[in-house]
């Protein structure tokens, strides 16, 4: 018997055990808001999704083609229409995730207005977007059941046994629009205490996956600015242990915990790190301090001085009261900083770069993988990077070095729109298609992403929007620039009323009131006017 059958049975028995009280009550109805709404909870969605994820981090162990992707969110009606996008698109949402994007959360949800990627805004508006994220996926999951228990209706009185079943076998093996997110938590918004108790929240809401910097929490930057503050190991192991804590407190044992690194673009500590003796992890992260060598005459009234090596040495002192770390010693850093986060719990890496280049990446993982096979990255496909510019110049620096001809080509004004069909360009375009499988295969990377996405497409259409309405396309404008898109390209937002929920309220209303219901799905709605669209 199938589920959806079985739900019918289990409300038919309880009804009749209630008697005559529930008599207005549909078995049927009920069984179907039991399906629309299968995840009761946020911890649900954390369960379900991290044994999602952790699956896929086995596959892809197994085989580095089997990557996994996703794009940044800032609104739950954004993350939505992704996921209903996928599953029109490929049929399933298999490795295809969300990213929740602090820096969206600053410049786009804080109630201060638009912040820098800082951890100025509210910190409690992580949770709230994840929340809201899973709130707009499982009504997505409803709207289409909805449907189909719509066109079961219209088949069954219609007599069509088959189209019955065909209908009934989607509803039982119905592919939710549930998946992972990977939620930014910036550098814990304090101590290992404030970590923990925002990394609750944040599992609450359905995050099976938590993302968390090494950057100082008072001094955070973004990843692709400078300025950035790293602190010494054993603080950042605190907030991994911290996360792990809360998993494990809410019962999510297998969550996911993404240590990022920022060493390779932050060249300051706040803290000269404890270390107790020669060789430990404090040692090595105080070794790649600009230090100089001095005798006891040299030293000055209120300076900081350390033992290296045998020698008294004068780490470099800002005058921000910051100490410097050697230029050269970035990815040395990057490297220590990953083998030691996941030796101590961390289950994936993230290292921001300040390209995309796929032999910098590499080399990296190749050190990494030296004391921990099988470690696996996420990467920022970051829109902070110019990539036809970068890849142009990779390219070209390829051609020089095989002796090719490029003197055609300035290496510096590569961006021109002159050279977007030259041999050059084409080349590079095909390496940033290539990119993302290419760098599964040669660098580690399990999951790519694109930070923030959303917030670029929602300025440059509104732009082109805004150009063609206020100008001399006036209304044709929006209809040939937007509507005409949607119908033609079978963007179910076209029926807008049908995607806030309005056909959902009608079946509750028939569900609540019979045929004394007041519906909205008359032949009065405007939206009937989308219903024999081709696309």
């Amino acid at each position: 018997m199938s589920t959806y059958m079985k739900n019918i049975d289990a409300v038919t028995s309880l009804k009749a055990s209630n008697g005559t009280k529930w008599q207005a009550i549909n078995p049927e109805s009920a069984a179907r808001m039991r399906s629309q709404n299968r995840f009761k909870t946020g911890l649900d969605i954390a369960k379900y999704t991290a044994k999602i994820m952790r699956s896929d981090m086995d596959n892809y162990d197994a085989n580095p083609e089997l990557y996994t992707q996703s794009l940044g969110c800032w609104h739950g009606f954004i993350g939505q229409q992704k996921m209903i996008s996928i599953k029109k698109h490929f049929d399933n949402t298999d490795r295809k995730y969300l990213y929740l994007s602090g820096w969206m959360i600053a410049a786009l949800r804080s109630e201060f207005g638009p912040l820098p990627d800082q951890s100025m805004h509210e910190k409690t508006a992580v949770a709230s977007l994840i929340k809201e994220l899973y709130t707009f996926l499982r009504q997505a999951d409803a709207r289409e059941l909805g449907g189909l228990f719509r066109e079961m209706d219209a088949a069954r009185k219609a007599n069509n046994g088959t189209k019955v079943k065909d209908i009934q076998y989607k509803i039982d093996n119905y592919v939710t629009h549930i998946v992972p997110i990977i939620a930014d938590i910036d550098a814990g918004f304090g101590n290992a205490e404030a970590t923990y108790l925002m990394a609750k929240q944040m599992i609450e809401a359905g995050a099976c996956c938590i993302q968390l910097e090494n950057q100082v929490s008072d001094e955070k930057q973004c990843g692709h600015q400078d300025g950035k503050v790293t602190v010494p190991h054993a603080d950042f192991l605190a907030k991994i242990n911290a996360v792990r804590y809360a998993f494990l407190e809410l019962g999510i044992d297998d969550g996911v915990i993404v240590a990022r690194t920022d060493s390779l673009g932050a060249g300051l500590t706040k803290q000269i790190a404890v270390t107790n003796e020669e060789g430990d992890l404090g040692d090595q992260y105080n070794s790649f301090l600009d230090c100089e060598e001095v005798s006891v005459a040299d030293i000055k009234h209120g300076e900081v001085l350390i033992k290296q090596n045998g020698k008294l040495v004068r780490p470099k002192r800002l005058p921000s009261n910051l100490f410097q770390f050697r230029k050269d010693s970035g990815e040395a850093r990057c490297i220590l900083d990953s083998i030691t986060s996941l030796q101590n719990g961390a289950d994936l890496l993230w290292i921001e770069t300040e390209k995309p280049h796929i032999g910098q990446i590499g080399a990296m993982i190749d050190e990494i993988r030296k004391v921990v096979p099988n470690a696996k990255l996420v990467y920022n496909n970051s829109p902070s990077f110019n990539w036809t510019l970068n890849f142009r110049q990779q390219v070209f620096d390829l051609m020089q070095e095989d002796g090719k001809d490029v003197s055609a080509y300035n290496r510096e004004g590569l961006m021109n729109a002159k050279y977007d069909d030259t041999e050059l360009a084409i080349v590079a375009d095909e390496k940033i298609r290539t990119f993302q499988a290419d760098s599964a295969k040669q660098a580690g990377i399990f999951h790519h992403l694109i930070t923030l996405p959303t917030y670029h497409t929602a300025a440059l259409s509104t732009d082109n929007l805004a150009k063609d309405y206020f100008g001399d396309q006036g209304m044709l404008g929006y209809v040939q620039g937007v509507q005409r898109k949607e119908i033609r390209q079978g963007i179910a937002c076209v029926k807008h009323q049908n995607m806030a929920g309005s056909d959902m309220g009608d079946d509750h209303k028939e569900y609540f009131a019979g045929e004394a219901a007041l519906k909205a799905s008359g032949e009065d709605n405007t939206m009937n006017q989308f219903e024999e669209i081709s696309a």
